[in-house]
């Protein structure tokens, strides 16, 4: 009688799911990064999406919102929902790339200011306090002023006001991991300054920085836009947000003018602060969300 052989057990195969933060999966956050993709998408092709040219005249004059135009036309013609379509093209990159630039800045110098110390923290912070004792609106508008009115120098005004925030920031995350004990022991197993510092340290800083970045983001919008209503930003005619609500702040009782302008400027702000809250809750290490997702 033949010996029964034992069952075969096949391998298990093992797949690994991919867990997305309870932060990251409230509603407002949903809503935020659907706004964010949809402004993104529109900015992207707004040369196919919009019905008209951003400054094509047409004979319909200060006509309220209906069929042929969704957003109605401004006192000279022109398809205001055409022209928002287009700001996105201006506002978004415009703004994305102050925020870059501001935390490129502020970042390196902070890093320096941070890791280093002694005269050269001194001074840098310095320059920091002395940025900070001025109100950043009103710094930007004298920088504006000087430099004359166009949207390259409201840009450049706006980094002026906005890199002292990153260098503090950065600075004060580079002191808090200086001295953790991994930086510690790179230092003692020979890695330079310059080596511990962007290999051990600035990594660890990634996510705070992002953070504040995104939420950033938003205000720079609000700084360019309010520069461009003073009329020290972007230049007529093009189809800025901030110069379209100034423009139709003009004619009150046209009031379509102003209030979809001023509705991109709210959505896209408000998506960002939405993505940036979610952000924070989801890659601070000690952030208040656990693992059932309630605070």
């Amino acid at each position: 009688m033949s010996a029964v052989s034992p069952p075969v057990e096949m391998p298990r195969r093992y797949t690994r799911r991919f867990k997305v933060h309870p932060a990251l999966r409230r509603p407002l956050t949903v809503i935020g990064v659907l706004i964010l993709v949809v402004w993104i998408f529109i900015a992207i092709f707004a040369p196919e999406l919009a019905p008209y040219k951003p400054d094509a005249l047409t004979d319909s004059l200060s006509a309220a919102p209906s069929s042929a135009h969704l957003f109605g036309t401004d006192q000279l013609g022109r398809d205001v929902l055409t022209r928002v379509m287009y700001g996105a093209r201006i506002s978004l990159p415009i703004s994305a790339l102050l925020v870059l630039i501001s935390m490129t800045i502020g970042g390196i110098l902070g890093s320096i200011a941070g890791f280093f110390g002694g005269f050269i923290d001194t001074l840098i912070m310095r320059l920091v306090d002395l940025v900070f004792a001025f109100p950043p609106i009103i710094l930007a508008l004298v920088v504006t002023a000087v430099l004359g009115p166009s949207l390259e120098n409201a840009v450049f005004a706006l980094v002026i006001v906005s890199w002292p925030t990153y260098a503090r920031l950065v600075r004060g995350l580079v002191l808090s991991a200086g001295k953790a004990e991994y930086v510690q022991s790179s230092r003692l197993l020979g890695s330079s300054s310059f080596q511990t510092l962007i290999r051990d340290v600035l990594p660890n800083m990634i996510g705070p920085v992002v953070i504040y970045a995104t939420i950033d983001f938003g205000n720079a919008i609000l700084l360019l836009s309010g520069l461009s209503f003073l009329g020290l930003g972007a230049q007529p005619p093009a189809p800025e947000w901030g110069a379209m609500v100034s423009y139709g702040s003009q004619y009150f009782q046209d009031w379509w003018m102003s209030t979809f302008p001023g509705l991109a400027i709210f959505t896209s702000v408000l998506a960002l602060n939405f993505l940036g809250d979610s952000l924070r809750d989801a890659l601070d290490p000690r952030g208040a969300w656990n693992t059932g997702g309630r605070r």
